[in-house]
C-alpha cells in the first residue's frame, strides 16, 4: 500500500480498536485486500487506535504495521472511548480525505469506495453511510438494539433540525482541511453527532448514502462483543446530546404546553370570578367590591387560583429560558464559527506553500 506518489489524493483509514484481539487481524486483511481495487485512483494510509485494550488488540496492531506498509498504530494506555479514539487520530492523520471506519466490518469495506464517490464528486464536506435511509439495508441486527438505534437517530435528527437519517452512524468520511476545524471535544459516541453539529455550524454540504449494517460476522463470532454496550447508558446519552444540540426544543415546547394549561385554567378563575361577583350584587345588605369577590371566588375554588398561577410562572420561566437558551446558541455558533475561521487561517499562513494537505 504505497503512499508516496502524489498524484493520487492520499485516504486515511481510522480504525478505533478496543479490545478486538479475535478479528482485527483477519479484518485488516480483508480490508487491505480491498483497498487494492481502489488504487488506481487513490493513496491509502491506515489509523489503527488502540483505546486501551486489555487483549493483545495492540501486540496485533504493531504486528501489522510491521508487515504493512502505510499502517500506523497508536495506544492509549486506557479506555478512553470512541470520541477520543477519533480525536487521537483526528490529530495524526495526513490524508485530503478521512474515513472512519468500524473494526468489525458491519459496514463492509465497499463503503469506502461509495463514499470516496460521493465526496469526490460532490464536493461535500462529509458524507454520512446510512442504512436507514432509502435504499439502506439492515441485516441481523438484533431487534432491540435495531429498535433503540433507530428511536435515537430519530430523536437527535428532531431535537438537532438536522434532517438526516443517520447521525450516530461512525462511518463517514470527512474532507480533511475541513475535519482539522471542528475542534471536537467529546470523547464518547456523542462525537459522532457532535461532527455533524459543528459541521453545519461552519456551513459545511453534508450528504447520504445507502448503506448496509450487516452483522452476519458479528453473530458468526458470538455474542462477546455484543454485550460490551450499555444500552441504558447510552439511551441517557443520546438524550442529553438531544438536549445539547437543541436546548431551545426541550424548553420551548413544554413551555408552550404548559402555557396553554394556565390559560385553560385562568379562564375557569375569571369566570369563577364573574359569578362571585354577580353573587355579591344580588345579595340585599352586603358590601362589595373587586376585592371580595376576588375572596369570595377563591375561598369556593382554591385550588383553580392556585394551579392557575403557578402554572402560569412556570409556563413564563420555561418559555423565558428557551428564549435565553436560543441566545446563547447563537452566540456559541458564531463564536465557533469565527474562531475556527481565524485557526485555519492562521494555520495556513504558518504552513509553507508545499506543506501539504491543511
Amino acid at each position: 500500500m504505497s503512499v508516496h506518489n502524489p498524484d493520487r489524493p492520499l485516504v486515511s483509514i481510522v480504525l478505533p480498536a478496543y479490545n478486538e484481539a479475535s478479528i482485527l487481524r483477519d479484518h485488516v486483511i480483508v480490508l487491505l485486500d480491498y483497498l487494492k481495487s481502489l488504487e488506481q485512483r487513490f493513496r491509502f494510509e491506515v489509523l489503527i487506535v488502540n483505546d486501551g485494550s486489555r487483549d493483545q488488540t495492540g501486540a496485533i496492531a504493531e504486528q501489522l504495521a510491521l508487515e504493512f506498509a502505510g499502517i500506523r498504530v497508536f495506544h492509549h494506555p486506557r479506555n478512553f472511548g470512541l470520541g477520543q479514539a477519533l480525536k487521537t487520530s483526528f490529530a495524526q492523520f495526513h490524508g485530503q480525505y478521512v474515513i472512519v471506519l468500524d473494526i468489525d466490518l458491519s459496514y463492509g469495506p465497499e463503503h469506502i469506495g461509495l463514499l470516496l464517490d460521493r465526496i469526490t464528486a460532490t464536493g461535500a464536506r462529509m458524507v454520512l453511510a446510512s442504512p436507514y435511509m432509502r435504499g439502506g439495508r439492515v441485516v441481523d441486527v438484533p431487534w432491540l438494539r435495531l429498535f433503540l438505534s433507530r428511536m435515537a437517530n430519530r430523536f437527535l435528527a428532531r431535537a438537532s433540525g438536522h434532517r438526516f437519517s443517520t447521525l450516530t452512524c461512525m462511518v463517514r468520511v470527512i474532507d480533511g482541511r475541513f475535519l482539522r476545524s471542528l475542534h471536537l471535544r467529546n470523547t464518547g459516541m456523542d462525537v459522532m453527532p457532535e461532527m455533524i453539529h459543528k459541521a453545519k455550524i461552519l456551513r459545511g454540504s453534508i450528504e447520504e448514502i445507502p448503506a448496509e449494517l450487516n452483522w452476519e460476522r458479528q453473530n458468526r463470532a458470538g455474542g462477546q462483543r455484543r454485550s460490551s454496550i450499555r444500552i441504558l447508558q447510552q439511551i441517557l446519552r443520546t438524550t442529553v446530546s438531544g438536549y445539547m444540540l437543541r436546548p431551545f426544543t426541550f424548553l420551548l415546547v413544554p413551555g408552550l404546553l404548559l402555557l396553554a394549561f394556565a390559560l385553560y385554567v385562568n379562564t375557569w378563575m375569571v369566570i369563577h370570578f364573574i359569578d362571585a361577583y354577580a353573587q355579591l350584587q344580588a345579595t340585599p345588605g352586603v358590601e362589595w367590591d373587586i376585592s371580595s369577590a376576588v375572596a369570595l371566588a377563591y375561598s369556593q375554588y382554591p385550588h383553580t387560583f392556585i394551579v392557575g398561577l403557578l402554572s402560569l410562572m412556570l409556563a413564563i420561566q420555561l418559555t423565558g429560558m428557551a428564549m435565553l437558551s436560543l441566545q446563547n446558541k447563537k452566540y456559541f455558533d458564531e463564536l465557533f464559527h469565527l474562531e475556527s475561521t481565524l485557526l485555519r487561517e492562521q494555520r495556513e499562513s504558518m504552513q509553507a506553500p508545499d506543506g501539504g494537505n491543511a
